[in-house]
């Protein structure tokens, strides 16, 4: 039998989304459903002088108006993440805003009705009286003296205050490269401004109660519907064994749809206390305004080494937005998601990182692709090629004079966190090859005399993924465990039902997961089918994040599989009239070893078991088998990759010529969907660095508030991408796979920057903030032109 893990079968779940045949939150119509629309604050920082309703009440189909006051003993929500050792301030986050606002489109009252235009109607003649107070969406201004201040809780508007590594030692070897004559150091402040997440479906939840029973369902776009219900369950107190959360189809999440939100907790209140089915669908307005948005990172980065390249001590501070709340993950995002990776693929002794996690009247920031580990890229990568160039170096040589060597494993980086497997400086050799480098760099010198000015970006990482293991995450603050379960259920014609914790949503497990039960039993993959997303039906998981559903969710699935067939092998083994020891599984057929002849094939076996006529001494019918994994460490994807660019001086225009990824996920699975994954990954890196950007205006307002003003990348701006693998094995589970999901965010945005501000280095530009839009890039060369060569460029 052909292998299926590693060949590229086309995702199962493509042809009923396509064709339109998928079931979405939306999707879903119960008899007798109302429902909800939000009356949304307009200001960012205000308190609630009064709630007038009557208005609402008149509109034909209005079933119910609640503000805070009707929600007597609901919410508050409060953070997962209680970072240790960082003197965290909880401030709580009220379902519906009691006495005061902090950000635009936070929900301040809940209108139900019998149909949605009803429910917007009634929620538009809600009348809420405000007085306006000083707002502060600036993370540096908000901590300054005399800013207004949004918690009492929270003094200064400094959630958290967080360090890591050795600050005394990372400090006596930069003064040591700054005293010496060999010493190379580069200091630079660096933005990596906000992002939203921007998932093609928009939040939504259906909530239905059943008063017989005392059973509640809730449908939900969720990343991780088990954690959902058990939240739920402790806000609404309903009992978990009576709470079912179900994620149906969920058009993308990007870590948006990992936290638990008001609304979601007020429509499923709502059926309960109604006895009617609820529902609610977000609109693209309301999705930029209160579902959480990315990064919004200030930092201040100093890297220091030698002449001849060697790179020897970094210290970060960064200050980080978190908005008005703290979201559901949020402090772990820019702490311990973040300060471990800063070093990246390098050996480089000594590290320190701070950072100050600042409270905004701005949406929250959580999760969004990659978490924490963009932002440490982005910086380590940067620096790398402004150090490169102050020593006179290429930066491609500065990388492979740093990289951790491949005999060094597992490493140590000087923050403590310990690296699997890796081999760098093969996949750098490889992205340099794909993309010609050489050639490249000869003929950007030709292009530049010809007044083109093309740029050559490198981007070198590692991620840390795979999130896990438990007791790791508990000592980090994680109010959470963090393994997954399988269970592999063999029915007696030998197909099989893989039930699974995690709930992907676009990653593609359907088919890897069928890829992996299908390898490990010997059946076609058509013979497997993965079910997921339903709390009712599948074992207990802890989430779609991180890029932990493969490595720790399919080992659970890989491992449930190998116990299955080990039952078989008795039973098998009793049908053959053999020593257990004696019989061999391959290619779906059990044979006594050296005599092939003696066979019986997986199916029937399972039939055997099922029937129960002839089975061994103490086996019971029927064959499955669950599992559950908890890592013995995170899984560290790492790759190189290029992207070369060239910039219109004229008009600041930047078009992108070429883009290479080289990456290493461990063993592959399935070709095509890694590739997938590396792609949109890539495209929206891209995105980040030159066209994607959240902007307030200084009294809270979100300019960029809808699709019109917020550009996401468009398929003719991108070149055609070139994507190749190395592949070195985790030893942390067991199918040695790594995470892929993010690799291509995490790596694209410092390539492309890079890029620019390579073919911008004849000017003298040493740094641009992003986005890189063609007024700030034309803005940069003219102020080089005029004498302010080497100037950063900043909003």
């Amino acid at each position: 039998m052909a292998r299926v893990f590693g060949t590229a079968i086309r995702r199962r779940e493509d042809p009923r989304l396509i064709m339109g045949r998928g079931t979405y939150t939306d999707d879903i119509r119960l008899p007798g459903m109302v429902h909800v629309a939000f009356v949304r604050s307009p200001h960012a920082h205000a308190r609630i002088v009064r709630i007038d309703a009557s208005r609402a009440w008149a509109v034909p189909g209005v079933v119910a108006v609640w503000t805070a006051a009707d929600l007597a003993g609901l919410g508050p929500l409060s953070t997962a993440w209680l970072i240790p050792d960082a003197q965290l301030k909880t401030v709580a986050r009220p379902l519906l805003a009691r006495d005061r606002v902090r950000f635009v489109g936070e929900p301040v009252a809940m209108v139900v009705a019998e149909d949605r235009y009803a429910a917007f109607d009634a929620a538009e003649r809600v009348e809420v009286e405000y007085e306006v107070l000083p707002a502060v969406v600036d993370q540096e201004q908000a901590i300054q003296p005399g800013a207004p201040l949004l918690h009492d809780e929270a003094p200064g508007n400094i959630a958290f205050h967080w360090k890591a590594g050795n600050a005394e030692a990372t400090q006596q070897a930069i003064a040591e490269a700054e005293r010496s004559p060999d010493g190379v150091v580069v200091r630079q402040r660096l933005r990596n401004h906000r992002l939203i997440p921007t998932a093609m479906e928009t939040r939504a939840a259906v909530a239905q109660f059943q008063p017989g029973t005392g059973e509640l369902t809730v449908w939900m776009t969720s990343q991780n519907p088990h954690i959902h219900r058990f939240a739920f369950s402790a806000l609404l107190g309903v009992p978990e064994h009576k709470l079912r959360v179900i994620a149906p189809e969920v058009g993308g999440g990007f870590g948006s749809k990992i936290a638990v939100y008001p609304e979601e907790v007020l429509v499923a209140h709502a059926a309960r206390r109604l006895g009617r089915p609820v529902k609610w669908s977000e609109l693209r307005r309301e999705n930029y305004l209160a579902t959480t948005h990315g990064r919004d990172h200030v930092q201040e980065v100093v890297l220091a080494g030698r002449r001849d390249g060697t790179l020897t001590a970094i210290h970060v501070k960064a200050i980080a937005n978190l908005g008005a709340y703290l979201s559901t993950a949020a402090p772990g995002v820019p702490t311990i998601l973040f300060g471990p990776i800063v070093t990246g693929p390098y050996h480089i002794p000594h590290a320190s990182v701070e950072v100050v996690g600042v409270l905004t009247n701005t949406t929250p920031v959580d999760a969004y692709r990659g978490a924490g580990r963009p932002e440490a890229t982005y910086l380590m990568e940067r620096m790398v090629d402004l150090f490169a160039r102050e020593a006179g170096l290429d930066p491609a040589e500065v990388r492979r004079r740093n990289f951790v060597a491949r005999d060094a494993f597992p490493y140590t980086n000087a923050m403590g966190l310990q690296y699997d497997s890796g081999d760098y400086s093969r996949a750098l050799e490889r992205a340099l090859e794909l993309a010609g480098y050489q050639e490249l760099r000869r003929s950007q010198q030709e292009a530049r005399r010809q007044g083109r000015y093309i740029g050559i970006g490198l981007s070198s990482y590692v991620e840390v993924c795979g999130l896990g293991p438990s007791q790791t995450a508990g000592a980090l603050g994680f109010q959470g465990g963090l393994w997954e379960s399988a269970l592999v259920r063999v029915h007696p014609t030998g197909r099989v039902s893989v039930y699974v914790g995690t709930s992907p949503h676009g990653q593609g497990e359907e088919t890897t997961f069928a890829q992996v039960v299908a390898e490990e039993l010997g059946l076609a993959v058509e013979d497997v089918d993965v079910v997921h997303g339903d709390t009712a039906t599948t074992p207990m998981g802890w989430g779609t994040y991180g890029s932990r559903t493969t490595p720790v969710g399919g080992a659970a699935v890989a491992l449930a599989a190998r116990r299955v067939v080990e039952k078989a092998r008795r039973i098998a083994a009793h049908l053959l009239e053999a020593a257990e020891q004696d019989v061999v599984f391959e290619g779906g057929r059990f044979f006594v070893r050296g005599a092939p002849e003696r066979a019986r094939t997986f199916q029937e076996v399972a039939l055997q078991a099922h029937l129960a006529w002839n089975l061994p001494q103490g086996v019971e019918p029927s064959l499955e088998a669950s599992a559950f994994y908890d890592p013995a460490n995170f899984v560290f994807p790492f790759g190189t990759h290029v992207c070369v660019v060239e910039v219109d001086v004229e008009t600041g225009e930047v078009r992108l010529l070429k883009y290479v990824a080289v990456d290493d996920c461990g063993r592959v699975i399935n070709p095509l969907l890694v590739e997938g994954q590396v792609h949109g990954g890539v495209v929206q890196g891209i995105g980040q660095a030159l066209w994607e950007y959240a902007h307030y205006d200084s009294s809270g307002q979100l300019v960029t508030g809808s699709l019109l003003d917020y550009a996401l990348p468009k398929a003719s701006q991108l070149p055609e991408l070139v994507t190749d693998r190395t592949e070195t094995p985790s030893p942390h589970n067991p199918l040695g796979v790594k995470g892929i999901g993010e690799t291509g965010t995490i790596a694209a945005t410092p390539a492309v920057v890079n890029a620019v501000c390579d073919a911008l280095a004849p000017f003298g530009v040493r740094h641009l903030d992003m986005p890189l839009w063609p007024q700030r890039v034309r803005e940069a060369v003219e102020r080089a032109k005029g004498g302010g060569a080497g100037v950063s460029s900043s909003l």
